[in-house]
């Protein structure tokens, strides 16, 4: 199958719409209302999250005997909690686990970014045969839950003798995030100005050196938005790496470590604030470094 790239003149079946409407986007959400609408939400999603960094500070007995707004009245801190969070029980620390999660994050994000950008480009400039409807569903997969898969790619793995490793989760989280990938980075890299393509074109540019010298830095901005997305979910990902890996501390990411917290009858249950909060530093710190990119990439495509 050959493909290649539109000329200015042609018309996608993917194309923008014809008629642009003239749109502040900044006049919808600098009203009074939506101000107090935001900070009505942010405040209802905020107090949850400052009860469980108190609690987390909080002694064994006070956080068992009373609810974390009695600091007020009562203040009592201490580290202990963070201390036995991160020593864990037994020949396992918490430390292992966090090398485990970095094994199976970074290439479960690395993986979904560079298909679905290629992905993206395809549906987006090139022109093949059942272009349209391909796109069509690969967006819709969205709705399919990924339970429904699991015991099918499990089966799948053990059949290809893979069962057991990294790379189930790295196929799975891959195969899972695509839709939506592909979905985003379409809206951007649908958007470049045509003339770009077209001079590089004419230039006798193919369409993989576009693709790495004018649309993939183009399509940055989108890129790391969902990369961030991507990063989170899999990060926090409990289930699918229960599913394909197992408890182990050998493989198992940190989210296993912190449902095991507990202990088995749940005796140690106020560990799991603490051992919340430090799972949550790498995300923080992700999400801080890109957060330039972040809102640039969601609203990529979305403002016409």
């Amino acid at each position: 199958m050959t493909a290649v790239v539109l000329p200015v003149e042609a018309e996608l079946d993917l194309d923008k719409p014809k008629h642009r409407r003239r749109h502040d986007p900044t006049r919808a959400v600098s009203s009074p209302w939506a101000t107090v609408v935001a900070i009505v939400i942010a405040t209802v999603w905020t107090v949850p999250t400052v009860g469980l960094l108190i609690t987390s500070f909080r002694p064994e007995i006070d956080i068992t005997r009373s609810g974390w707004w009695t600091v007020v009245t009562d203040p009592d801190f201490t580290l202990s909690n963070y201390e036995k969070a991160l020593s864990g029980s037994g020949s396992s620390s918490m430390l292992d686990y966090f090398v485990n999660s970095f094994v199976i994050t970074i290439p479960s994000t690395l993986f979904p970014l560079a298909l679905a950008a290629l992905a993206a480009y395809g549906f987006a400039w090139l022109r093949f045969p059942g272009r349209d409807w391909l796109f069509v569903a690969v967006f819709a997969l969205q709705v399919v839950p990924l339970q429904v898969a699991l015991v099918p790619l499990m089966q799948m793995y053990g059949s290809i003798g893979i069962d057991g490793s990294y790379w189930t989760v790295w196929i799975s989280h891959t195969i899972f995030g695509l839709p939506l990938a592909v979905f985003m980075m379409f809206n951007t890299i649908r958007d470049l100005p045509p003339a770009l393509v077209e001079a590089a074109t004419i230039d006798g540019a193919s369409p993989v050196q576009i693709f790495l010298r004018i649309v993939l830095p183009l399509a940055t901005p989108a890129i790391t938005a969902y990369g961030i997305f991507q990063f989170l979910w899999t990060w926090n990902d409990l289930l699918v790496s229960m599913v394909f890996l197992g408890g182990s501390s050998n493989v198992a990411p940190l989210t296993v470590y912190i449902s095991q917290l507990s202990g088995s009858r749940g005796s140690a249950w106020y560990l799991l604030s603490s051992g919340a909060f430090i799972s949550m530093i790498v995300p923080v710190v992700v999400f801080l470094i890109m957060q330039r990119y972040f809102v640039r990439g969601l609203t990529a495509g979305a403002v016409k």
